[in-house]
Parts: C-alpha cells; structure tokens; sequence
C-alpha cells in the first residue's frame, strides 16, 4: 500500500510531500522492516504520479518480491532549479546550469535527523544502519553516492544509478578518501550504454567512483545496462538487480 503525507523540510524551508510504500499486510502484523530511501519519490510507484508519465513501477516489484520492505519515496521540489539545489551537495560549476550553490548536505542532514526519526518513531523500522539503504538516479544518483560515502553511520546500502557526479569529481575523490567506509557497505553503479552516447566520460567517471570505495573497503556491483538511456522506462530494468544485490 502507499501512504501520501507531507513532512516539513527544514532546508527548504517548505513540506515535501512523502511517498510511503508499506507491504501489504502492514497493518495486520507485527513485524519490523529494513528501510529504503529513495529520492524523487512521486516517480516510484505509478505513472500517473510521474513526471514525464512513466514510473520505476517499484511498487509492483515490491508486492512480488521475496523481501519485505518499507520505502521512503521523497518528493523532489516542483521547480528544477530548486530540485537541482537540493539534490547537490557541493558548490559546483555545471556546464548546463552554471553555479550550483548545492544544500545536498543539508538535505541529508535533515534526513538523518528530521525524516529518519519520524519514520521510526511512527512505523514499524528496524532503524539500525544494516537495516537502513538509500537509492536515487541522475541527481538522486549523486545523493546516494554522497550519501553513503559522507553518512555511512546512517546507511550501509545505495543504488547509485545513472549519477550525474560529472560537476563534483574533485570533491568525491576528496571525500572517498578520507571516508571511513565500514567494510559491510554495499554500493551498486550504473548507466545505460546509449545515455552514455549524449555524455561522454559517464562510464569513466562510474568506474573511477566504484575503484576509489572499493579500495575503501566497500562491495560494489557494476551495471553495464545495454541500450538504457537516462529515463525512467530504463532505469525500471535495473530494479531486480541492485534490489537483489543490496539486500541478499
């Protein structure tokens, strides 16, 4: 089932709206869950809910899949350069939008002290680390990869899909290298081999990222997904895999 709900955002100044994804049977047991967290969280479970009309169609996975879990879908902000604000967490200089004064820390800040709490204080959480992933694309892709290099005590698990670290490779090699990364850290890459056509360097830049954690200590797994281009429709594909593999 999917509860919608709005939790303030102390970075923005402004609600964000929540898209919960609890199993089925949630109410009529007592079990605990691990914890997925997902950026762009309106682009999840159902097309009409999309943006560009297409979903990750998670929740149908989710109803089959072996493995119970609660997913935290977080709305991104409506407008696109607040979106990009808050999806980044440096100061970069981008070649599509300029200066980028990026509040991705604080985001995940108020993750880990706003959102997070209020999730295990009001549902049924295992709310340890090993019990606690973070997932996102494209920006949301960054995030993730920020996210559990710079908050690993939060997350031991992300999905880094499609990220676009192009602006920021400085401070990610920076930032792995003085990471304490735990050794039980799972970070799964990818990108699609035509997205790769319109940004050159992608798979460079993904297999640099997944070297640097490695020799940090982290288990990676590294998705080549042929003729995935930057959209959702392919990015669906890829949620077996990285599910499978972070949470085996």
């Amino acid at each position: 089932m999917i509860q919608k709900f709005n939790v303030f955002c102390e970075p923005a100044g402004e609600d964000r709206r929540i898209h919960l994804y609890l199993p089925d049977d949630y109410y009529q047991s007592a079990e605990r869950y691990a914890v997925l967290y997902m950026f762009d969280g309106h682009n999840l479970y159902f097309d009409g809910d999309a943006t560009f009309g297409k979903s990750l169609g998670l929740k149908e996975f989710l109803d089959s899949w072996w493995k119970r879990l609660i997913v935290v879908g977080i709305e991104c902000a409506q407008d696109d350069w607040t979106r990009i604000r808050e999806y980044c967490p440096y100061d970069v200089q981008s070649r599509f939008y300029g200066h980028i004064p990026g509040i991705g820390h604080q985001t995940l800040e108020w993750i880990e002290h706003g959102l997070k709490p209020f999730i295990d204080q009001n549902y049924r959480t295992w709310p340890y680390r090993e019990a606690t992933a973070i997932a996102g694309y494209s920006m949301g892709g960054m995030m993730s990869l920020y996210a559990i290099v710079r908050f690993n005590h939060v997350f031991s698990k992300a999905a880094v899909i499609s990220p676009a670290i192009q602006p920021a490779m400085p401070q990610f090699r920076n930032d792995i290298a003085q990471a304490a990364i735990d050794p039980d850290t799972r970070i799964f890459f990818s990108w699609g081999t035509v997205e790769q056509q319109s940004n050159p360097g992608l798979e460079d830049r993904i297999r640099e990222m997944e070297w640097l954690v490695q020799q940090k200590g982290a288990r990676t797994y590294l998705f080549r997904n042929e003729g995935g281009n930057h959209n959702e429709a392919s990015w669906q594909h890829e949620v077996p895999t990285w599910m499978h593999f972070l949470w085996e």
